[in-house]
């Protein structure tokens, strides 16, 4: 009775836990670039009755007799499949059509982080950085590799000096090019991608961003999209994705948890009810 009752509280837990996870999906349904989460269930260890043996002489094989004790979440995986495409004409905002993470930076402490939510602008300096952070984009700057600044600096000296920046567009493969008011143009610098092997080996620190890329195998450095491992990949101007949960599916996998958690609890009230009858007994 006891590990009936241990195995059900395993199972209250375990189904809480897939709650929480089904709720943290659902919660982030309109978050930019967010990828929902698959709690994975695994049995616990089972206490053996007794051990299976082989067949000796006259004497048959014997097997195994177990008694699981439970049930515990054995890893959290996220679905990295691609979201939905919102276009939102906003030239600063990028979406990846393809494999690949936007690399942005602390400005103050210059840590980096990997994120696919590209819901970028310009800050009073012209730097590229993350709406919601202020998380500098790194790529090229100019031919040199660090946080992305646009504006007019490296105009060509066919322009007119006094010339002010008018606007701004990124192509396909990341490239920025700066229009100046005297009609001309030039290539202020690049957005660059990091991809990964593992990305399941990323961690979400909040914000949309990730850490521990070593660990999920990424690029020494970043790379333009449309080349090497991303050359299937492009960035598309003025779009972003859309957070890949599926709405549906997370209200039946709702309704199974519920379902499993409230036949767990009537484990834990049948033992009860048994263990009662038990001390009632010796009365």
């Amino acid at each position: 009775m006891s590990t009936a009752l241990n195995s059900a509280v395993s199972g209250l837990d375990s189904y809480q836990e897939q709650m929480d996870i089904i709720g943290n999906n659902i919660a982030n349904l309109n978050t930019v670039g967010f990828k929902s989460a698959t709690g994975n269930l695994a049995n616990a260890f089972s206490d053996t009755l007794q051990a299976a043996t082989a067949a000796a002489g006259n004497d048959n094989a014997t097997n195994a007799m177990q008694i699981g004790t439970g049930v515990f979440t054995g890893s959290i995986t996220n679905d990295w499949s691609q979201g939905g495409i919102n276009t939102t004409n906003n030239p600063s905002n990028l979406y990846i059509n393809g494999s690949g993470f936007f690399m942005v930076q602390n400005p103050t402490t210059g840590a980096q982080y990997a994120t696919q939510d590209g819901t970028f602008t310009l800050n009073a300096s012209g730097y590229l950085v993350q709406s919601t952070t202020g998380m500098e984009v790194v790529g090229l700057n100019g031919t040199a590799a660090g946080p992305i600044q646009i504006n007019t600096t490296g105009m060509p000296s066919t322009s007119n000096p006094t010339s002010t920046m008018t606007s701004f567009t990124i192509n396909a493969q990341g490239v920025i090019t700066v229009n100046l008011s005297d009609g001309t143009s030039f290539v202020r610098g690049q957005v660059m991608l990091q991809n990964f092997t593992d990305p399941q080996a990323l961690v979400s620190v909040g914000s949309n961003l990730y850490t521990n890329m070593g660990s999920a195998g990424g690029l020494t450095a970043p790379i333009a999209a449309g080349s090497g491992s991303l050359v299937n990949t492009t960035i598309v101007s003025g779009a972003l994705e859309l957070s890949n949960v599926d709405l549906a599916s997370q209200m039946a996998d709702l309704i199974v948890a519920q379902r499993a958690f409230e036949a767990n609890s009537k484990i834990v009230t049948t033992s009860d009810e048994m263990l009662q009858t038990v001390v009632n007994m010796k009365r």
